[in-house]
């Protein structure tokens, strides 16, 4: 195989054609760096985040598909991805990984010695959580913790310290995670409960909707009560108003509880994030 050809192929391992992960790691942490920064956080702290979310991303990617190497091959929407289908061996895979995680590492030096400390357990949640699936029905909620400890680190980043306001916000960040990779996990559940893999989607059963839209209640009401602590006006509001209007939408595209539908709704989050991340960025011009 060619360089190009093999490069295109890590490219494809790191999801670098579908950005939806990286934007869902980017909505909490820059809500987090918008509010400990109140409006202006430092220019190279915000930098540093941006790149290490990217990198951080496919990293996590490539371990998640190590991890399930031996089902993705069995689930229609995973097959054809470069492990599953042979293009790229598992020592590669743990290779491309290790590199994307010593770089992003590397930015995190660039930081205070509580963002460097607290980077040390996020390493620790993007690695352990793509096993979960085979022991617990709650994965969603261990990504949540994985996918939003962003915030601390951004807090910590910051201001050199993670105030109370920073976990509400990550709290906050765990019940969307829910929310969206219960959606997720909608699209694969019955190829998930053929070969055994666990989710939210599996334990909730026919509350799946419903508990889909308590998670995203309980996300935009612990975002109002960050709004009132963080004293944030209108416009902030007026940006949940847009998230609630979001979810809302996505109840309409999983009622059939069909694969597409429910992809879209996922795909849909990016939009619930950035319309926090609008009012929050008006709020603060």
């Amino acid at each position: 195989m060619s360089l190009v050809h093999r490069l295109r192929e890590y490219a494809l391992l790191m999801r670098l054609h579908r950005p939806i992960g990286i934007l869902l790691l980017a909505w909490p942490t820059l809500w987090a760096l918008w509010i400990a920064g109140e409006g202006r956080p430092d220019a190279k702290v915000l930098a540093v985040f941006l790149a290490g979310i990217a990198l951080m991303r496919s990293a996590g990617c490539v371990i998640n598909d190590y991890a399930d190497r031996d089902f993705d091959p069995h689930v229609e929407r995973t097959r054809d991805r470069p492990i599953a289908a042979g293009r790229v061996s598992p020592n590669e895979a743990l290779a491309l990984f290790a590199v994307l995680a010593l770089v992003a590492f590397g930015l995190v030096l660039l930081l205070n010695a509580l963002t460097i400390a607290l980077a040390f357990v996020g390493a620790f949640l993007a690695i352990t959580y793509p096993f979960l699936k085979r022991y617990t029905h709650l994965p969603q909620f261990y990504l949540g913790a994985a996918f939003g400890w962003g915030v601390p680190m951004a807090f910590a980043a910051q201001t050199g310290t993670v105030p109370p306001l920073g976990w509400l916000l990550f709290a906050a960040n765990i019940f969307w995670s829910v929310a969206y990779d219960t959606e997720y996990a909608m699209v694969d559940r019955d190829d998930d409960l053929r070969i055994g893999v666990k989710s939210t989607a599996i334990l909730f059963g026919s509350l799946d909707r419903l508990m889909v839209g308590v998670a995203h209640a309980g996300t935009l009401g612990l975002l109002a009560l960050v709004g009132v602590l963080g004293d944030l006006g209108i416009p902030y509001y007026v940006g949940l108003a847009g998230a609630a209007g979001t979810a809302l939408y996505q109840q309409r595209l999983i009622a059939g509880r069909e694969r597409a539908g429910c992809f879209r709704a996922f795909l849909n989050n990016n939009w619930l994030g950035a319309a926090v991340f609008a009012g929050l960025f008006v709020d603060y011009l």
